[in-house]
């Protein structure tokens, strides 16, 4: 009854699903390991946070190039803070405001972005407090270089002068007139007047979108691996239930490999001839 099963046509099907459900399982597999490491990360990037509040500060070359295990880490710098910005557009405690940025010259010539804090209402250039004169050493969460259009950073130019959308080498660079760090940093204690700006978590650490999209394609690609083997046993149960109706006599020949002008039984159909009720023949072909 199963010798379908070894018919050409099945077995392609069958070689279809046994390369199917393994994919499938794979694919699902390595969508739910990226939901755990996502999960980890996050768990890693809160760990950290709490731990950064307490370990002492670090030298900034130390903690160079930001990474996820360095991001979030206190750091201290010297140098004497020159070019200041503007921060447009950023929340703090559900307020928006914006940041007051000040370029911070070390000794290697390059300029550290630090942010002093954060203040209420439109960006205004008079409400930012001037930066302290001298050599300082500040000390605060290194952070890494900001995307725009990401973890809440206006994508949006065309920003007035003394003004930026990003913390970011790559838009300071065309701001001041010498090499950013591709780092910066929020001060632990703000400067008078202003409130301390949070550091932000790692990027891709959180649980964001994105890590409930990898959950739910892992339910997608067992879902598939399922549905492979659902059609594939509907497909047997199917074409058994159709050879045991032709064993009974249910079902009709239909005639797919007569060839074209005879019947069933090889008949002519254009000389076959029928008799009536008076024993007269007659011909089923037409006469001239």
């Amino acid at each position: 009854m199963y010798r379908f099963l070894l018919t050409p046509r099945w077995w392609g099907i069958n070689v279809f699903v046994l390369l199917a459900i393994p994919f499938c399982i794979f694919m699902g597999s390595w969508q739910l390991s990226r939901f755990e490491d996502r999960v980890q990360d996050h768990r890693d990037a809160g760990e950290q946070a709490t731990a950064a509040k307490t370990d002492p500060a670090r030298p900034l070359a130390e903690l160079l190039p930001v990474d996820k295990e360095t991001s979030g880490k206190q750091t201290t710098a010297k140098g004497r803070y020159g070019k200041q910005l503007l921060v447009p557009g950023r929340e703090l405690d559900d307020k928006r405001g914006f940041y007051v940025l000040t370029l911070l010259r070390t000794d290697d010539g390059r300029a550290l972005p630090v942010v002093r804090g954060w203040l209420p209402g439109a960006a205004d250039p008079s409400k930012a407090p001037a930066a302290p004169t001298g050599e300082v050493t500040v000390t605060g969460a290194l952070q890494a270089s900001e995307t725009p259009g990401s973890n809440g950073v206006p994508a949006a130019g065309g920003l007035p002068a003394g003004q930026t959308g990003a913390i970011s080498s790559a838009a300071l660079v065309n701001l001041v007139p010498y090499d950013v760090y591709d780092a910066w940093v929020t001060l632990a204690k703000a400067d008078a007047g202003m409130k301390a700006v949070p550091a932000a978590a790692p990027a891709d650490t959180g649980l964001d979108l994105k890590a409930f999209q990898n959950l739910g394609y892992t339910g997608e690609w067992f879902v598939f691996a399922g549905f492979v083997v659902f059609m594939w046993f509907r497909l047997i149960r199917r074409e058994v239930e159709f050879a045991q109706d032709a064993e009974l006599g249910l079902v009709e020949d239909d005639g797919e490999d007569t060839p074209p002008g005879q019947d069933s039984d090889g008949e002519d159909t254009a000389t076959a001839t029928s008799t009536t009720a008076d024993n007269t023949k007659v011909s089923a072909s037409p006469t001239a």
